[in-house]
């Protein structure tokens, strides 16, 4: 399918019920290059744990067949999965999310990239879990493989509208901590934050065994702040409001902006933490695309 024509399945409809997000997850994840799928998780390892019961929703390819030759009874060895890990994708569900370009809010842009790089990674065997932080909705889908995961995932997804601010202490943060596995935490946020809240936050997530990337959803106008008449911006967490030329404000916007995301952008990297941008304006599979060879070029594949 071109370019223009998946760009048509982005559409507010599409994007808000499971059966759209089924649709445009096959389609623009069947488009990606098999090559770079893999670069979506952590470079491998090995642990040895032990055998244990082979359960619904599992991989069949990792079960252990000698097991099964002398117990007659079906088990997977957990050394077995050294190329798989979990990947938790956490979702940034306040209120600024919902702010919209070209009739597509971030919210609605961030359920298609989650919902296509979630059928990549099951596609893979992996296990996924969903996470989303807001002062009006939290949820945890807690991590699992298989088809149906995927469509509790999507359901999951299509459930949750953002709202509020970012909450001060929040219970679904304080289950994404731990796990004995390999894991791979994706967090899509706009990074609008008061006082560092959202900072502090990343910096709880990353351990010594997990991999940690930020995918910061930005729109086209954030990014160029191209109006040409006076205006009246609204913030959606605090409902101030505030008027503004932008013959005058664009060049202080603009510096300022690109300084902050610059600086955000080092400060991660110097705690080992990934930084990925993603502009709402480009094509979703370009974007992608670039954001796998990325990953791949850096020696995470």
């Amino acid at each position: 399918m071109a370019t223009s024509a998946q760009q048509e399945l982005l559409t507010p409809e599409l994007l808000g019920s499971v059966a759209g997000l089924q649709l445009l997850a096959r389609v623009i994840s069947d488009t990606i290059n098999p090559g770079l799928i893999r670069s979506v998780r952590p470079a491998p390892g090995m642990e040895f744990s032990q055998y244990r019961a082979y359960q619904p929703g599992d991989d069949p390819r990792l079960l252990d067949w000698k097991m099964l030759a002398r117990s007659e009874r079906y088990f997977i060895k957990e050394s077995e999965r050294e190329s798989l890990v979990t990947v938790k994708f956490v979702l940034d569900a306040s209120a600024s999310m919902l702010h919209r370009e070209n009739k597509l809010s971030k919210w609605e842009y961030v359920r298609a990239l989650v919902a296509i790089l979630a059928y990549t990674v099951q596609k893979q065997g992996d296990s996924i879990g969903l996470y989303a932080i807001g002062k009006e909705q939290q949820a945890a889908l807690y991590p699992r493989t298989g088809g149906r995961q995927f469509n509790r995932l999507l359901t999951t997804l299509v459930g949750m509208e953002p709202g509020g601010t970012w909450p001060q202490r929040d219970r679904v943060a304080r289950q994404l901590s731990g796990g004995d596995g390999r894991e791979l935490i994706l967090f899509f946020t706009d990074f609008y934050q008061e006082e560092g809240e959202l900072l502090e936050f990343i910096r709880s997530l990353k351990s010594p065994r997990n991999e940690v990337v930020v995918c910061r959803i930005m729109g086209k106008e954030e990014l160029e702040f191209s109006h040409k008449q006076p205006l009246m911006f609204e913030d959606l967490e605090t409902g101030m409001r505030v008027e503004v030329d932008p013959g005058k404000a664009r060049k202080a916007y603009l510096e300022r902006i690109h300084s902050d995301m610059e600086q955000m952008r080092s400060t991660l990297l110097n705690l080992g933490i990934g930084y990925y941008l993603f502009r709402m304006g480009d094509p979703l599979e370009d974007t992608l695309r670039r954001f796998l060879k990325e990953r791949d070029l850096k020696g995470t594949s």
